[in-house]
């Protein structure tokens, strides 16, 4: 059985800096229905407004998929990877024995809009990683795109779990829900 879940229906945080929309338990946000699905842990889509951002902390044992919609972001972690992601890049970063970063919006006056999506790996203590994966509207318009998979598979980047993740947008005349 498929559940659709409306934006709407999502937990919702406003931190004054960080707009935030959670599709399962999160943080602050609490909803012993929606604790994840299977080994998909977190959906949150977050406006993070100019200059703010999440300062150094920790993760581990967690495959995450970061995916900007509009505006950018800025990583720095305990790897050594400094990066500014923008529409067209996603960034996957698997966070296994453990890895401290930092995500913030270097704009001085535009908010970065972005999804964060995070899978419970196969197995604990993998070797951290990191990649990055250009995509552009053709890649996605009316057809799919693969981002993620647990395989190597050429074009995608590679999380550490039997899932894809996919993109897509349709043509407004080929979405079946309306507007």
């Amino acid at each position: 059985m498929i559940t659709i879940l409306k934006s709407a229906d999502r937990g919702h945080l406003s931190h004054g800096w960080l707009d935030t929309k959670h599709s399962f338990s999160f943080g602050e946000y609490y909803d012993q229905d929606r604790m994840g699905y299977r080994a998909l842990r977190v959906i949150n889509e977050d406006v993070i407004d100019a200059g703010q951002g999440f300062g150094l902390h920790p993760h581990r044992d967690m495959e995450i998929l970061t995916y900007i919609i509009s505006g950018e972001l800025a990583h720095q972690d305990s790897m050594q990877n400094t990066a500014t992601i923008g529409p067209g890049r996603i960034q996957r970063m698997s966070a296994g024995t453990g890895i401290r970063h930092a995500e913030f919006n270097p704009a001085e006056s535009e908010a970065v809009h972005l999804l964060q999506i995070w899978l419970q790996p196969d197995a604990t203590g993998h070797t951290p990683s990191y990649e990055e994966m250009e995509i552009s509207d053709d890649d996605t318009h009316n057809r799919l795109c693969l981002l993620a998979s647990g395989d190597e598979t050429d074009g995608a980047t590679t999380w550490h779990q039997n899932a894809l993740h996919v993109s897509f947008s349709l043509a407004p005349e080929k979405w079946p829900l309306g507007e």
